[in-house]
């Protein structure tokens, strides 16, 4: 199938959809100038040659890139009904997604959390000094005086999920119910390797959706993905919803 057919199949299962979740990895912020993971010079891609880490602009300096922008447009247009990403980059949240049709699996740089009821907030709202009590970790010990919860007294944390923590449990069953869901299931930018992430578009596709992937490397989905992109993200998303946007202003 050529690429303009391809966009226009997409739009039109995007177009046609009720449920449509779109799932993020670092693919969709290397316009931005990040570095993804696993692609040909992505972090651990050259970790494994035994090279340095690629370079990288200060992240309080990224900005959202069109792909962001993109999806975006989908929640403007009602089109989008959740929004999954595996990123900390917080381009997202950025972009104007709010956080009651996003969750961040992995968390977010710039927020902490509350351990008890979840509520999330920056750390200068926090009123979390960083020189003085650390980077709020999980792991880390709770120092004398440190700030809580201002709605209920909770333990504050970064949201950042390290290696070894276990995932936001409210964020990861509201992603498996919107995933279970799903008409059509959208990967962007992800190798979908990093589980229990990487499940979701399992879940959708054994319950019935349509799953799009657009992503440059290879995925454990690609034999059994209804539509299958390898192009740049820029080159086909706004494709995509601008497709979208024509049929819908059409009827």
């Amino acid at each position: 199938m050529e690429l303009e057919e391809k966009i226009e199949l997409a739009a039109k299962w995007i177009y046609e959809s009720n449920y449509l979740v779109v799932f993020t990895g670092a693919g969709i912020s290397t316009e931005s100038g990040l570095p993804d993971y696993r692609g040909p010079d992505g972090v651990w891609t050259r970790r494994d040659k035994g090279l340095p880490p690629p370079k990288s602009p200060p992240w309080d300096q990224v900005k959202p890139n069109q792909g962001h922008y993109a999806i975006l447009e989908l929640l403007q247009l009602g089109k989008l009904d959740y929004l999954i990403s595996q990123n900390v980059d917080g381009l997202h949240a950025k972009s104007g997604i709010p956080f009651d049709k996003l969750a961040e699996l992995h968390g977010n740089m710039y927020f902490m959390k509350c351990l008890a009821c979840g509520k999330k907030l920056t750390f200068e709202e926090a009123g979390w000094d960083k020189k003085k009590w650390g980077s709020g970790y999980r792991t880390g010990l709770v120092r004398k005086n440190q700030p809580n919860c201002p709605d209920c007294g909770g333990r504050l944390i970064s949201s950042i999920v390290n290696f070894g923590d276990s995932l936001p449990m409210d964020e990861l069953l509201e992603s498996e119910r919107r995933s279970q869901s799903s008409d059509v299931f959208f990967v962007v930018g992800s190798s979908l390797v990093v589980t229990p992430a990487a499940n979701m578009p399992g879940i959708a596709w054994r319950n019935g959706a349509k799953l799009i992937i657009l992503n440059q490397g290879e995925t454990p989905y690609d034999d059994v993905v209804d539509l299958r992109f390898f192009e740049q993200i820029g080159e086909v998303l706004p494709k995509i919803i601008e497709r979208v946007k024509e049929m819908m202003s059409s009827n």
